[in-house]
């Protein structure tokens, strides 16, 4: 099941959120999100108009979804920016792609033209899976981040919505 997410989902969205933090360089951050801080960026997403989703496999949260515009300024007002996490296992029955329509369908909704994700170089996982659903890559910025003693590529991908 894909739902907004709630208050209840702190917590689950927090912990997959800082394995990733801590254990891959899917994200360039090396700061684990506090409690908090992911219960702002849920309020603040569904505030402004965007959404932050979360997908449910059995009863557990197993992912989430979210996105907001891609850089401030009137002039990016429909270019928006995603992000997009799976627990391992839930990896592989389609979960991500499910996730993926809701928000590019929300985003459509409000007037969206275009998506981008900012994936690591390095997360082949990543990259494939957002050209098999019709981004193209756009720009590698060489050596952007720095995490775990070394520099980082973040390969940046675009799909048009409308």
């Amino acid at each position: 099941m894909i739902r907004p997410a709630t208050a209840a989902d702190v917590e689950s969205v927090a912990a997959l959120w800082n394995g990733l933090i801590r254990d891959t360089t899917v994200t360039f951050t090396s700061k684990e999100k506090t409690l908090a801080e992911v219960a702002e960026t849920i309020a603040a997403r569904q505030r402004d108009g965007f959404t932050f989703l979360v997908a449910e496999h059995g009863s557990k949260v197993a992912g989430f979804a979210t996105y907001a515009q891609f850089r401030g300024g009137d002039g990016y007002a429909r270019c928006m920016e995603h992000s997009i996490h799976l627990e391992p296992l839930a990896r592989g029955q389609g979960l991500g792609r499910r996730l993926m329509q809701a928000i590019e369908d929300h985003a459509r909704a409000r007037g969206t033209h275009s998506m981008i994700a900012g994936v690591s170089a390095e997360n082949a996982g990543g990259l494939a899976f957002h050209g098999a659903l019709g981004y193209r890559t756009i720009a590698t910025v060489p050596e952007s981040g720095f995490k775990f003693g070394r520099w980082l590529d973040l390969v940046l991908m675009q799909k048009i919505l409308d």
